[in-house]
């Protein structure tokens, strides 16, 4: 009962890539490279959208949430990872886990909701363009992401809980690079079954919803496009929406064959898994800002310009 009790006062250690400790330092350079991008491109985004009154919309309201979110997401787990890749398995604590664990989950699911606010919002201004104002208000965005960041808080904080729970009275090796909820939970000398099904279930219910409602809009948003009499019109609607469509991609692929891997893929190499999983923390945070940086004509033309002072 001692040991039980006090299952979850010491440190988990964090071997990396299994397999790949050899390659760890040749694998750190790209990740530190597009983690280098992904902090330098979305604090670019989120400073022009905070200093240039014309970005003061709700499409890029949205997108500096997106640019927050995913800035959480990769700084929850790469700065960790490339302290592995450099100096070989780390010890972190269980409060330290479980805050990882947190951060990570939290970021992945409000990414989602805010990818489906992004959505919603081209659908308004493509289908209903002389309502665009009326509908999303400044206050009406601000209850958006509100709502969005309470649903992601109440779906998430659960898996803490039930990771907090379990005792871990074997093992405290972790083979992958970061904590994350079913990795933590198999460590655990007790019936896990709970957090299995919640783990898998309820987020991944919440983010197939989103995908659903996403989807839809598209397929309305698209519709109308092509009912659009000029040309222009149309190549402007559908090039906003192109950027979407990438990002949305990017997202969701790795970030399900990761959830799917976990629950079902037995015989997926661990290898492979723990490094695809690392991939979708730091590919969609880089490519995010470049995709819209390349995509959306405010934003370039913002950047250029910005790059055009800085060099006078």
């Amino acid at each position: 009962m001692h040991n039980l009790s006090s299952s979850n006062t010491g440190d988990f250690t964090l071997l990396g890539i299994p397999g790949l400790e050899q390659y760890h330092v040749w694998i750190s350079i790209p990740f530190c490279f597009v983690y280098l991008v992904a902090t330098v491109g979305n604090g670019i985004l989120l400073y022009l959208i905070a200093v240039e009154r014309s970005l003061h919309a709700p499409m890029f309201f949205f997108l500096s949430m997106l640019a927050m979110t995913d800035l959480i997401l990769s700084t929850t787990c790469v700065p960790k990872t490339l302290t592995i890749f450099w100096r070989g398995p780390q010890k972190i604590g269980f409060p330290g886990c479980l805050t990882q664990l947190f951060f990570l989950h939290y970021s992945f699911v409000l990414d989602s909701a805010i990818l489906l606010a992004m959505a919603f919002d081209r659908y308004v201004a493509i289908c209903s363009p002389l309502r665009y104002t009326t509908i999303l208000t400044p206050g009406t965005s601000v209850k958006i992401v509100l709502g969005i960041s309470l649903r992601s808080f109440c779906v998430i904080v659960p898996c803490v809980f039930l990771a907090n729970r379990l005792p871990f009275c074997r093992t405290r090796i972790i083979p992958h690079t970061y904590c994350e909820h079913i990795g933590v939970a198999r460590l655990a000398c007790a019936d896990i079954s709970i957090n299995i099904w919640y783990g898998f279930c309820v987020p991944s219910m919440t983010v197939i919803s989103d995908v659903i409602l996403i989807a839809v809009s598209y397929t309305l948003i698209l519709c109308a496009v092509f009912r659009l009499p000029c040309r222009d019109a149309r190549h402007k609607a559908l090039g906003t929406c192109g950027s979407h469509v990438c990002v949305i991609l990017m997202f969701y692929i790795p970030a399900f064959f990761s959830i799917l891997a976990h629950r079902f893929g037995h015989n997926v190499p661990h290898t492979f898994h723990i490094l695809f999983a690392n991939l979708y923390v730091v590919i969609p945070p880089a490519l995010n800002p470049i995709v819209y940086g390349v995509k959306t004509k405010q934003i370039r033309d913002k950047v250029i310009l910005l790059f055009k002072l800085k060099s006078v």
